[in-house]
């Protein structure tokens, strides 16, 4: 273990999520000693303390075989099909091989939905605390048999930051069949593994290669999902499944990223990487200079327009004039309310429209500021 990646091996609750290609064979089917070694090295985790939570990959790859299948299926009723066989097949070896180390596992399925809407978020963190608290390991995947392109996570890479989020996890480990984040190919001759990233957005890699051809992901949704999960505060490893041993201890495998100083609430995490926002308000450079360089609430003086049907207590974006994303925030007015309030000053609000429009639009408390500043896109006017 090294000073650096000291956290790994002090976490108490640990999210560990494995791809695909390492769970099951190049064409398809369960690869049986890979899961076995990987249930063998999570059991001695557990043995030691530690609640774990396995984000698993892997059902439709196992399930397509089994239906008789010769290849992955490319049509979203035969992926949900292959996965209804697969899922089942997949926990059944999980269930059998914990049990030989006198460990339960629990199966949780989730949809984008089950994490967008507050009371389901906290549904779905009462569910695995609960299992947690009982000393069963939850297999999380997302539900493939019933979850359409709309309603998709898009990958488990995103799952798994989202889960160890919502979990309050100490560390998030990223296995799949590459070892490590390279500065090129790691075909290429000239690729080298970078140990540590300090500054994800700072770095300069080729990450367009696809994944493999069992899995769905690639080395974009294991930045992402590293992005998200240490600025909640998560350190992360992205690591071979053959090293899950090494990076669960400490040791130099793989990347490391190291997790942001601060860590936000249980709320803000939810605000900024599951919520979907329901309207968009656009506000004037003073205002955004405001939010950013004074950590401000946002006033009505300083919003232009209001895109969208809102409710107070939903979810909206914040966008700057020329398009920027600023952040997201809890609006504590409705979408009509806000129109009306617009440009207007919180003295002119309290003598016409009463005290209580005098509140902020979005406080600062409720309120996420983008890590990255990207083009806002919206269809209302």
């Amino acid at each position: 273990m090294t000073d650096l990646r000291r956290a790994m091996c002090d976490a108490t609750t640990v999210v560990v999520k494995v791809g695909s290609s390492s769970l099951t064979l190049p064409g398809g089917g369960i690869d049986v000693r890979r899961v076995d070694d990987l249930v063998d090295v999570l059991s001695e985790v557990v043995a030691d303390g530690k609640r774990v939570i396995v984000v698993s990959s892997g059902a439709i790859a196992t399930g397509f075989p089994a239906m008789g299948m010769t290849h992955r299926p490319r049509t979203l009723a035969g992926k949900q099909a292959a996965a209804s066989v697969g899922q089942g097949i997949l926990l059944a070896h999980y269930t059998s091989r914990f049990a030989g180390h006198g460990l339960r596992v629990g199966q949780v399925l989730l949809t984008v939905n089950d994490l967008v809407r507050p009371t389901s978020y906290r549904n779905a963190w009462s569910t695995l605390d609960t299992l947690l608290e009982l000393g069963v390991v939850p297999i999380v995947n997302e539900n493939d048999t019933v979850a359409t392109g709309e309603i998709r996570f898009g990958d488990n890479d995103r799952l798994a930051a989202l889960v160890a989020e919502l979990v309050r996890a100490q560390a998030l480990i990223l296995l799949s069949d590459v070892d490590a984040l390279y500065t090129a190919h790691p075909d290429s001759p000239d690729a080298r593994r970078i140990e540590v990233v300090d500054d994800i957005d700072a770095l300069d890699v080729d990450t367009h290669k696809a994944g493999s051809g069992v899995g769905t992901g690639g080395m974009a949704t294991k930045l992402e999902a590293a992005r998200m999960a240490v600025g909640a505060g998560i350190p992360v490893v992205l690591a071979a499944a053959a090293d899950a041993c090494g990076a669960l201890a400490g040791d130099p495998v793989g990347t490391y990223f190291p997790p942001m100083a601060t860590r936000r609430s249980r709320r803000l995490l939810w605000l900024a990487d599951a919520a979907t926002p329901q309207g968009q308000i656009v506000i004037d450079d003073g205002a955004v200079e405001a939010l950013t360089q004074r950590h401000s609430s946002l006033l009505a003086v300083g919003v232009i327009r209001v895109h969208g049907d809102f409710q107070a207590g939903d979810p909206v974006t914040i966008v700057a004039s020329d398009g920027r994303v600023v952040g997201r925030g809890i609006a504590q007015f409705p979408h009509d309310e806000v129109r009306v309030m617009r440009g207007r000053s919180s003295a002119w609000l309290a003598a016409e429209m009463g005290p209580a429009a005098s509140r902020e639009i979005i406080h600062r408390d409720a309120m996420v500021l983008s890590r990255r500043r990207r083009r806002a896109q919206s269809s209302s006017g």
